[in-house]
Order: C-alpha cells, then sequence, then structure tokens
C-alpha cells in the first residue's frame, strides 16, 4: 500500500462496498474467496478491487483490535483536546512520537477538535503522555478513561438484512462520561432535522454535545442549522453519559446489545 494516488475522491460501487464492509466485519479472517461468495463476484474482481482500493488510499490498512487492559492493566485514555486548525497535521505528526499514543483524529473545526488516544501502565505514565501533549501546545480541555471501544463495520455498505441491526459504537469511562458513534437511520427522529430543530421540538432531550459529523467522506463540524440526514456517522459526547432516548433519536428503535 505504498503507491497510493493523490485523487480526492474516488467512487465506490456496491462491489466496492460489499468488500469494503466484509473487511471491516473482520479482515484477518475475509479471504477473497470468502468475500467473493458473500458479494456474488469472483475472486480475481475481489483482488482487483482491493489493490485499486489500496491504491487508492481508501484501505490505508489492516489493524489489530486490541485490549490493552486485559493482558496487564494497562490504561486507555482518550484526550479531548484543541489546537490550532492550521497546526494539525504537523502537531499530529508530533503527537505521533510520544510513547503510548496509537490514535490521533482531526475533526474539521470548533471546539476539541483533536483527539488523541494513549496507552500508558499505569496514571503516572499517563500523566506524562499528557504532559508531553501540553508541552506541543496541545491544549487538552478533557480526558477519560476508555472503559470499552466497539468498532463495526458501515452499515450502509453491507447487505440490507445488515441494517436493521443498530448502529452504535461507544467509549465509556468509569466517571459515566461517554462518546457515542452513531449511524442515522431513515426512520430516525432526528432525520432531516436541524440540531436546533430537534432540541426546540423535543427530540433531543439529554442535551448532548454533537461533536461531529461524517457524510459522505467527509467530517463535519455541526451548528444549529446543520440538518441531520440518514447514514451520517454522528459523535456525541455526554459528561453523564449519552441517554436512551438520545440514542433512538438517532437510530430509532431500542439501545440493545450495549455492554
Amino acid at each position: 500500500m505504498g503507491n497510493e494516488t493523490t485523487e480526492s475522491t474516488y467512487p465506490l460501487d456496491e462491489v466496492d462496498q460489499g468488500i469494503i464492509y466484509e473487511l471491516m466485519t473482520d479482515a484477518r479472517r475475509s479471504s477473497a474467496p470468502a468475500i467473493a461468495e458473500k458479494i456474488g463476484v469472483s475472486p480475481g474482481t475481489v483482488r482487483n478491487r482491493i489493490e485499486d482500493l489500496e491504491a487508492h488510499g481508501i484501505v490505508k490498512g489492516y489493524h489489530a483490535h486490541i485490549d490493552f487492559e486485559r493482558p496487564d492493566g494497562r490504561l486507555s485514555t482518550l484526550f479531548m483536546c484543541n489546537v490550532p486548525f492550521a497546526e494539525r497535521e504537523t502537531i499530529a505528526r508530533a503527537a505521533y512520537q510520544i510513547p503510548g499514543v496509537i490514535n490521533v483524529r482531526m475533526l474539521m473545526g470548533g471546539r476539541r477538535n483533536f483527539h488523541v488516544l494513549a496507552v500508558g501502565e499505569d496514571t503516572d505514565d499517563l500523566r506524562r503522555i499528557g504532559t508531553t501533549l501540553s508541552e506541543l501546545g496541545i491544549e487538552i480541555e478533557d480526558e477519560m478513561l476508555v472503559e470499552n471501544d466497539e468498532i463495526r463495520p458501515y452499515e450502509a455498505f453491507g447487505p440490507d438484512d445488515s441494517r436493521n441491526q443498530h448502529p452504535v459504537d461507544f467509549i465509556s469511562s468509569s466517571t459515566g462520561s461517554e462518546v457515542v458513534e452513531l449511524t442515522v437511520r431513515a426512520d430516525a427522529p432526528i432525520e432531516g432535522e436541524t440540531l436546533s430543530d430537534a432540541v426546540e421540538n423535543g427530540i433531543l432531550v439529554d442535551n448532548p454535545l454533537v461533536v461531529s459529523i461524517s457524510r459522505d467522506g467527509e467530517l463535519l463540524t455541526p451548528h444549529g442549522d446543520t440538518t441531520i440526514r440518514r447514514d451520517d456517522v454522528v459523535t456525541v459526547f455526554s459528561d453523564t453519559g449519552v441517554g436512551e432516548e438520545t440514542v433512538r433519536s438517532f437510530v430509532g428503535g431500542e439501545r440493545e446489545g450495549i455492554h
């Protein structure tokens, strides 16, 4: 995957989407023949498409999902930070050099526009990471211990029956705070509403903070006049935990299967 093109967009057809869905479901066990059988094409087509997706920088890598606490009690922490927009790329490269930093997410704008996920041996180690981030000029606005982290494939790329599942990914802390990633369904109460109207009309009642919206490959900074659309991937933060009504407003149904 070292020969990526520099094109800004790359159209995905149903075959590409199906391949991406299967890779996100379990890349380690998703062989070309297995994917081909599920989406109804030849293994050769799958191999060629994966090569194209890698070359265009859409499939950027295949990573293990690790529970760092299980083997020896390491702690994972999410730092929610502010950095100047023009300096994000430079600061991100510097942040990755800090031992323990395993992920950096850059948002388009607003407060808390820079998220850093780090793993430490203990609280002193996490404090060291936080201090080093601050020395880079990063303003740490909040931080939380990560209790659980679930990753699921993007349901809009999956088969029709996958869209009956509840698309909820979340990170929760021992203090009760939660960062929740919700994929908006067509029958969600908030679909087609602006955020301000959703609050005024009683659709959003828990006063959560909508941190970002991923839409058609772009990461948006939400405002009161931002309209929520089907298949938006919305990141929501709440100091007291994201309530059932908030989850239902974005995905409909009950908040089940989340532990």
